[in-house]
C-alpha cells in the first residue's frame, strides 16, 4: 500500500510539472494602453523576464497584429511568446500590440492603411504608429536595453514592413514575413484578379467594432456553409453579384472592392513599395516559394529595400521560417 501511494504521488507530482506554464513562471505580464500621436490608445501587452538578480537588461522584439493578441487579462499568460525556441531561451521582453480599431485598441480599423505625408505632428499611419509604440517602450519599461526588433507573418508581416518606415533609433532589426506588400496584386487580389477562395473571410475584415472587445465581434456575420463541397456553395450562391448582396451589403471592405474595380487612387495608396526609402536597420524578409496567397510581396520588399536603402542590413530568407532566432540576437547585442 505504501509503495501504490508512492507511486501515486509521483504520478501526480510529474502530471502538475507538465502541466506548468513556463511562460507564468519566468514573466510578468503588463497591459497597458500606448497613446499615440493623435490620441488613440492602442492595446499591449508586455511579457517582462522576472531575472533581474544580475541588473539585467532586456531588447524588446514586437508583435503588431490585427489578429487579437489574446489571452487577455494579466493573471492569463500565453503557453509559448514566439514560435522559435531559440527566441523564448534568450530572453526578450515580449510586446503584442492590437493594431488601430481591433479587438482592445482604440480607433478605427482600415485594411493595408495608406501611407500619408506627415504634414503635421497628428497625421498617422502605421508607420507613426510602430515609432509611438517604440518610443513609449523604451521610456517606460524598465530594465530595458533600448533596443527594439519586430517581427509578423502574413498581414501581421505588412504591418511589420510598414513599421520599418518607422525611423526611431531604438528600433534595429525587422523581420516581415509573408508581407503584402501592393494590396492590388497581392492576396485579396492576384494582379488584380479576385480570389474567390477569400470570399467567406471578409467579416474578419470588413466589419467595424463598436467596443473594446476580447472576442471576435463578427463571429455570427460569417458565412453559413451550403455544402462543404465548394465547387457546389458557390454554384448555389449564384453569381459574386448576388453574393455579395445575400452576404455583404454592410460590410464596408466588399463594398470598398467592389466599388474600385480596377487599379485606381484607392488601390495606389494601399501600394507599400514606393514609401520603402532611406531604411537604415537590419531587415530580413521571408518569404515561402509554395505560399499561394503571397509570394510576390517578400520578393517585392527585399528588391526595393536593396535598391533604395543601401543603409539597410538587408537579407532574404528563402523558406517560410518563423523569426530566425540568430538574425535577432545579433542585432540586438545579447
Amino acid at each position: 500500500m505504501k509503495k501504490l501511494f508512492l507511486f501515486c504521488c509521483l504520478i501526480s507530482f510529474t502530471f502538475s510539472l507538465a502541466q506548468a506554464n513556463p511562460v507564468e513562471e519566468n514573466y510578468t505580464k503588463k497591459e497597458v494602453y500606448i497613446p499615440m500621436r493623435d490620441g488613440t490608445k492602442l492595446f499591449t501587452i508586455i511579457y517582462i523576464p522576472k531575472d533581474i538578480s544580475k541588473n539585467n537588461k532586456y531588447p524588446f522584439i514586437m508583435n503588431r497584429t490585427c489578429y487579437s493578441i489574446a489571452p487577455y487579462g494579466e493573471t492569463n499568460f500565453r503557453k509559448k511568446l514566439n514560435p522559435n525556441k531559440f527566441i523564448e531561451k534568450e530572453k526578450y521582453i515580449f510586446v503584442f500590440q492590437d493594431v488601430r480599431g481591433r479587438y482592445m485598441s482604440e480607433g478605427t480599423f482600415t485594411n493595408m492603411t495608406p501611407q500619408v505625408d506627415h504634414k503635421t505632428k497628428k497625421d498617422i499611419d502605421e508607420s507613426t504608429d510602430t515609432y509611438d509604440t517604440v518610443d513609449w517602450l523604451v521610456k517606460n519599461v524598465e530594465n530595458n536595453n533600448g533596443k527594439v526588433g519586430q517581427y509578423g507573418t502574413s498581414y501581421p508581416g505588412f504591418y511589420t514592413a510598414v513599421g520599418t518606415l518607422a525611423n526611431h533609433p531604438a528600433l534595429v532589426a525587422s523581420s516581415p514575413q509573408a508581407p503584402i506588400s501592393d494590396f492590388w496584386y497581392d492576396d485579396f487580389h492576384h494582379n488584380g484578379a479576385f480570389l474567390m477562395g477569400y470570399f467567406k473571410t471578409f467579416p474578419v475584415f470588413g466589419i467595424q467594432k463598436t467596443k473594446a472587445e476580447k472576442e471576435s465581434w463578427f463571429a455570427d456575420k460569417m458565412i453559413k456553409s451550403t455544402s462543404e463541397d465548394g465547387y457546389l456553395f458557390y454554384e448555389n450562391m449564384g453569381t459574386l453579384k448576388n453574393g455579395v448582396d445575400q452576404y455583404y451589403k454592410d460590410n464596408f471592405f466588399m463594398q470598398e472592392i467592389v466599388s474600385h474595380p480596377n487599379y485606381d487612387d484607392f488601390w495606389q495608396k494601399r501600394n507599400l513599395l514606393p514609401h520603402l526609402k532611406n531604411i537604415n536597420h537590419a531587415v530580413m524578409t521571408v518569404g515561402g516559394w509554395f505560399d499561394a496567397e503571397d509570394l510576390r510581396g517578400p520578393l517585392a520588399i527585399y528588391k526595393t529595400i536593396e535598391k533604395t536603402s543601401p543603409k539597410a542590413k538587408n537579407k532574404p530568407k528563402g523558406e517560410k521560417h518563423y523569426c530566425n532566432g540568430a538574425f535577432f540576437s545579433r542585432w540586438m547585442e545579447l
